[in-house]
């Protein structure tokens, strides 16, 4: 062996203890996690829930910082341009990660290869809810109301493209009617369906789950394949008359690519764990969310297919944003 490769074969035996030992010892400092979306929100939600839990469990603080703006691509890219080195997450969610890669046609970079997905959060389905004028009480009820009012149905959507926007479409679509689309900027839309401006909207179940309850709004169906935990006795779409109906929302955490592994089994240990504890799953059903869990492997092929399904969606739908 020559002095040179001798002296590379060392530098290698040094260097790869080293790196293990910084990861061993993730968090060191606060970890700041992202949010694509405005404070309140469903993402929102997410991060301040798990990012507490995961602050007491790993001893650094988790500090949420919001970052709104273009359908989530403003936070997400400043993920995917922050250093790997753990110090930097995202709370993700289906919009930026799955949707816009089609939708928008000149994204300056690719969440599907630029973040790694480290850990799942939650299935949210969204819920399809009406203004109690409507008078509206099942999905029967809805498509009829919907066929007899052409022109003046009015679904508002967090976004063009969101899975709110979408889900409308589809079910429009598959139910034969026609609905006038009204996008809005986040949380801004759920102002005009209280107020009776808007008729109808696919929204994800905690942004709404407390106006089900005080009776603000009605719910008709949600868009998981079973029902969810948190709304039992609300039929899904699928079992209403439109089989095969899913367009549901999700959450998890990404880390820049590049994330030390170790840092990555440590953080998706940890979300496994406080999902795990009793406080918290009551807590996310409570707000609307059934939790999830498993390995980064099955939540990256997960995302993948999300990818697969939305693809087809946006391009049958034709929606575009510059």
């Amino acid at each position: 062996m020559s002095p040179a490769v001798r002296l590379f074969a060392a530098a290698l035996a040094f260097a790869a203890p080293a790196a293990l030992g910084q990861a061993e010892a993730w968090p060191s400092r606060p970890v700041k996690v992202i949010v694509a979306f405005t404070a309140g929100g469903t993402s929102d939600l997410m991060a301040r829930t798990l990012g507490q839990r995961l602050g007491d469990k790993l001893r650094q603080p988790f500090i949420i910082e919001n970052r709104p703006g273009a359908g989530g691509n403003i936070g997400t890219e400043a993920a995917v341009r922050a250093a790997p080195d753990g110090y930097t997450l995202i709370v993700n969610s289906v919009g930026p990660m799955t949707v816009n890669p089609t939708l928008y046609k000149n994204l300056p970079y690719d969440p599907l290869t630029d973040l790694v997905p480290i850990a799942q959060i939650a299935d949210v389905p969204n819920v399809l809810v009406v203004h109690p004028s409507t008078g509206v009480k099942s999905m029967e009820g809805f498509v009829a109301y919907a066929r007899a009012n052409p022109g003046h149905m009015n679904y508002a959507s967090t976004g063009i493209g969101t899975s709110s926007h979408l889900s409308g479409l589809m079910l429009a679509s598959r139910a034969g009617f026609e609905a006038v689309h009204v996008p809005y900027k986040g949380a801004e839309a759920l102002k005009d369906l209280l107020t009776g401006r808007v008729q109808f909207m696919f929204a994800t179940i905690p942004s709404v789950i407390q106006h089900i309850r005080a009776g603000n709004l009605t719910a008709i169906a949600v868009t998981s394949l079973k029902r969810s935990r948190s709304m039992p006795d609300v039929p899904t779409v699928d079992e209403s008359g439109f089989p095969g109906f899913e367009a549901g929302s999700w959450f998890g955490f990404f880390a820049p690519r590049g994330v030390p592994r170790e840092v990555v089994e440590r953080l998706n240990r940890a979300v496994n764990e406080v999902l795990a504890e009793k406080s918290v799953d009551t807590r996310l059903v409570e707000e609307g969310a059934d939790p999830a869990a498993g390995s980064p492997e099955r939540f990256a092929e997960f995302v993948r297919r999300e990818f697969e399904k939305w693809r087809a969606v946006v391009r049958q739908s034709g929606a575009t944003v510059e």
